[in-house]
C-alpha cells in the first residue's frame, strides 16, 4: 500500500428536511477495473463512498427520498457470493394532502443493485402493505464529480479540467468531464422510466400504488448508455454475474471442515478473493482492496497468491505472468525505477497520467522484487510447472540481477532502500506509512534502509533460483546458494539482538541498527533463514502479551517509542502479517502457537461478520468486549481475506511437492472446535488426491483417497 492516507468518512449527512443522517458501515461490489461503494441504505453521499472506474469517481451522488424524506433502515447485506446488495427499507412518512403526514413502516423499499460489464444495475422494487392506495413522490438524487481517487484520498490540486454541461434526454443524464490529461470521462444515468420531472441532478416520479400492489423501477449507470434499463435486462445481467463468480469460486480444493460458523470463515473468505480477482491479458490477477486500492499492486497479489497457492494454484500463476510482463527496464527517481524491478502498484487516473503523482506505474518497493522471484519458486514446487518458469526466466534473471545491482546501494550484501523522489514513498516495505521505521528513541534513520524481513524474502529468492538453476539444466546454482548463505550469516550477525531474544526491525544508512521489536521478524520466520534456536525465541517474544493482542499479532510492541494501537502500522492488527508470523512458526514446528492465533483469528472474524479487514486497531482484548475496527480498512481485502488458507495450512503442516509427486504432512493440528476437515481435489500434478484430517482423542488421524501415484508423507 502507500502511505497517503485514505479520508475517513466521517460526514454526517443531512437530508432535506434537516434530519441528521447517522453513518452506517459501507458495502462494496466490484467487476473488473468497476466498483462501487455504498452506505447501508444503497446510498452514496460523495465523502469515501461513490461508482469507480479506472480510478475516477463517475458517480458521488446517488441518494432515494420517499416524499421528500430519506426511508428508515431495516436491513442490508451482501449475498454470500458478493454478487447482490439489498437494502431494505420502509418508509418515515407519507405525504398526504390537505393532512397531516401519513403512517409511517406501510411500505417495504429493496434496492437490489449488482455489477456487470462494468455496469450498474439497481431494482428499486415498492410494496405497499397498507389497506389504501399510495400516491408518494420517489425522488433519486445524483451527481459525478469525476475525482481521481487520489483527490478522493484527500490530496488537493490546484487546477482540475471541466466538467461538460449534461445532456438530459427523456430517460437519461449524460454527464462528462474533460480531463486536462485530454480524456473525456463520462456517466450515464438511465432509467426505466420517464420522470415526471428530469434534470441534471434529479430525478423526480410520481408513484401510485394500490394496497398490496408493487411498483419497480430499473435504473443502469455506467460510462456509457444508449439502451433502456428494463426488467429482462437486468435479470439476464443478474445471471451472468452470478454465473461467472461461481465459476471463479470453483478454482482449486474445496475445504469444508466440521465447524459451520468456520465453514462460513473459509466460504467468505474465498468469495472476497473471487470478488477482488481481475480477469488480465495474462491471467487472474487480484486486486488489493476496496474502496483505495482496487487495482494491480505487486506485494499484495503476491502474498494473496502465497496464501491460497497450496489449494488454488492458478492465481500465482496469474500473478507472476502479469508481474514478469511489467517489469521495469529504465531507470527513473520519479517512478523508483530500475531495470529488473518489479512493479509496486499501478493506476489509470487522470492524476496519474498527467504525472501529479507517480503511481500510474510505480516500483517503489523494494521486496516485491525478491517475493516475485520467491514465489516462482514456490509454485513451481507446488505444481511442477516448469514451462512458465521457463517462459518467465528472463524476467526471472533480471530480477535477481537488480537484487544484486540496485538492490544492495551500498554494497553491504544487504536489500535496501532510499526513494528516488519526495513525490514516491519514503518507507518501501509492506510497512511503508512514513512513521513506520524508526530507532528506538522515535528517531526516524536516514536511508538506505534495509529491513530486516526484506533479507529473508531475498534468501528465499535465491535458493528458489538455485533450485531452478539445477531443474534447469543451468549452471550457477552453487553461486546462488554461496549468496544465500552469505545473506543468512549477514543477518544473523547484523540484526540478532541477543538481549531481547529478537531480531532489530532495519539497519538504516549509517549502519546502525533499529532495534525495535515489531513483528517483522515473523517474516523472516516464513522464508527459513533464521538458525532453530533463534527461531523459538522469536515465536516466543511474537507469543507474549507485547505482540499478542488476543485477536492477532501487533505490528508493534506495547512499549516502543512509537506504539499505538489506533495506527496504520504501528500497533495494530494485520490479518495477513498475523497469518505470515503463523506459516513461520508452523515452519519451525510451533504449532500450538498456530493454532492459538488460528483461534484468535477466526474470533475476530466472526465480530467482523466473517469478513476479516485489511487491518484493525491493537487494543488488548477483554472478556466481552469485541475489537476495535480501523475506521477506514479496506473491506473486502485480498490478503485479508488469503489469512484463513495460509493460516489453516500452517496448522496442518502441510506442503504439496508436485515436482516429486509428494505430500508432506507434519505434526497436523485441527482449529480449536474442528473435529473434521476435508480437502476435495487437491492438484498433484494431473492427480486429484483427497484429504480427511480427524481429531481421534488428542491426535489427528489422516486419510487419503485418489492418490495414486502420490505419496502422502505423514510424520
Amino acid at each position: 500500500m502507500d502511505d497517503l492516507a485514505p479520508a475517513p468518512n466521517s460526514a454526517v449527512e443531512h437530508g432535506e428536511t434537516g434530519e441528521p443522517r447517522v453513518p452506517h458501515r459501507l458495502f462494496a461490489l466490484k467487476d473488473k477495473d468497476t466498483f462501487v461503494v455504498s452506505d447501508a441504505f444503497g446510498d452514496i453521499l460523495g465523502a469515501g463512498d461513490g461508482l469507480f472506474r479506472d480510478d475516477t469517481r463517475i458517480l458521488s451522488r446517488f441518494r432515494l427520498l420517499l416524499g421528500g424524506h430519506s426511508p428508515s433502515l431495516l436491513s442490508s447485506a451482501l449475498a454470500q457470493d458478493n454478487v447482490f446488495f439489498t437494502s431494505n427499507c420502509t418508509n418515515s412518512a407519507l405525504p398526504v394532502p390537505g393532512a397531516s403526514m401519513g403512517p409511517p413502516g406501510v411500505l417495504h423499499v429493496e434496492r437490489k443493485r449488482f455489477l456487470w460489464e462494468e455496469r450498474l444495475y439497481e431494482r428499486i422494487a415498492i410494496v405497499n402493505y397498507s389497506r389504501d392506495p399510495v400516491i408518494m413522490p420517489l425522488t433519486i438524487e445524483f451527481d459525478a464529480d469525476f475525482h481521481d481517487m487520489f483527490e478522493v484520498r484527500g490530496m488537493k490540486r490546484t487546477r482540475r479540467g471541466t466538467l461538460a454541461p449534461p445532456e438530459i434526454d427523456g430517460r437519461q443524464v449524460r454527464l462528462a468531464y474533460e480531463g486536462l490529461d485530454g480524456v473525456r470521462r463520462t456517466s450515464v444515468i438511465a432509467f426505466s422510466d420517464a420522470p415526471g420531472r428530469l434534470s441534471a441532478r434529479r430525478a423526480e416520479f410520481m408513484v401510485s400504488i394500490n394496497p398490496e400492489g408493487r411498483h419497480q423501477l430499473y435504473l443502469e449507470i455506467g460510462a456509457e448508455g444508449e439502451l433502456t434499463p428494463t426488467r429482462e435486462r437486468f435479470r439476464g445481467a443478474a445471471a451472468r454475474a452470478r454465473w461467472e463468480m461461481r465459476a471463479r469460486n470453483r478454482l482449486g480444493a474445496r475445504v469444508h471442515s466440521s465447524g459451520r460458523l468456520f465453514n462460513e470463515w473459509l466460504n467468505k473468505s474465498r468469495a472476497d478473493i473471487a470478488l477482488l480477482t481481475t480477469p488480465m491479458e495474462t491471467g487472474p490477477y487480484p486486486y488489493a482492496g476496496i474502496p483505495w486500492f482496487s487495482t494491480a499492486f505487486g506485494r499484495d497479489a503476491i502474498i494473496t497468491a502465497w496464501q491460497i497457492l497450496w489449494i488454488d494454484p492458478s492465481l500465482a500463476r496469474g500473478v507472476l505472468a502479469y508481474l514478469a510482463a511489467h517489469q521495469a527496464h529504465e531507470i527513473s527517481a520519479f517512478r523508483d525505477s530500475a531495470p529488473g524491478k518489479i512493479m509496486h502498484e499501478t493506476r489509470k487516473g487522470e492524476m496519474p497520467a498527467l504525472g501529479e503523482v507517480p503511481f500510474g506505474r510505480y516500483y517503489g518497493g523494494v521486496d516485491t522484487t525478491p517475493l516475485f522471484v520467491a514465489l516462482a519458486g514456490a509454485y513451481a514446487e507446488r505444481t511442477g510447472d516448469m514451462a512458465l518458469i521457463d517462459e518467465i526466466w528472463p524476467a526471472l534473471k533480471r530480477a535477481a540481477d537488480w537484487m544484486e545491482v540496485f538492490g544492495d546501494t551500498d554494497g553491504d550484501g544487504l536489500i535496501d532502500y532510499k526513494r528516488g523522489s519526495d513525490s514516491g514513498l519514503a518507507n518501501q516495505g509492506w510497512k511503508d506509512s512514513e512513521d513506520s521505521v524508526f530507532h528506538v528513541n522515535g528517531r526516524f534513520p536516514d536511508g538506505p534502509i534495509a529491513l530486516v524481513e526484506v533479507q529473508g524474502y531475498a534468501f528465499a529468492a535465491y535458493r528458489a533460483l538455485a533450485r531452478f538453476a539445477r531443474l534447469r539444466g543451468a549452471e550457477g546454482a552453487e553461486d546462488w546458494e554461496a549468496r544465500a548463505e552469505r545473506l543468512r550469516r549477514t543477518v544473523e550477525d547484523r540484526f540478532w539482538m541477543e538481549a531481547q531474544g529478537f531480531y532489530g526491525m532495519a539497519i538504516d544508512g549509517d549502519g546502525a541498527l533499529c532495534e525495535v521489536l515489531g513483528s517483522n521478524p515473523g517474516h523472516l520466520l516464513f522464508s527459513g533463514l533464521p538458525a532453530p534456536e533463534r527461531a523459538r525465541r522469536v515465536v516466543k517474544r511474537l507469543s507474549s502479551n507485547a505482540f499478542a493482542s488476543g485477536w492477532g499479532v501487533r505490528t508493534l510492541a506495547i512499549g516502543e517509542a512509537r506504539f499505538n494501537p489506533m495506527s496504520y502500522h504501528n500497533g495494530s492488527v494485520w490479518p495477513h502479517d498475523t497469518a505470515v508470523c503463523a506459516m513461520g512458526m508452523s515452519r519451525y514446528g510451533e504449532r500450538e502457537d498456530v493454532v492459538r492465533l488460528t483461534a484468535a483469528m477466526f474470533e475476530t472474524a466472526a465480530h467482523f461478520e466473517m469478513r476479516l479487514p485489511e487491518l484493525f486497531c491493537g487494543f488488548p482484548r477483554f472478556p466481552g468486549e469485541p475489537p476495535v475496527a480501523y475506521p477506514v480498512a479496506c473491506l473486502p481485502q485480498a490478503w485479508a481475506a488469503g489469512s484463513v488458507f495460509m493460516m489453516l495450512q500452517a496448522c496442518l503442516g502441510l506442503q504439496v511437492h508436485a515436482l516429486e509427486r509428494r505430500i508432506e504432512i507434519v505434526d497436523p493440528h485441527l482449529p480449536v472446535g474442528i473435529s473434521r476437515l476435508n480437502i476435495e481435489g487437491l492438484a498433484v500434478g494431473d492427480a486429484k488426491v483427497d484429504l480427511l484430517f480427524e481429531l481421534v482423542g488428542e491426535t489427528v488421524l489422516v486419510r487419503a483417497t485418489g492418490a495414486d501415484g502420490v505419496q502422502v508423507a505423514i510424520k
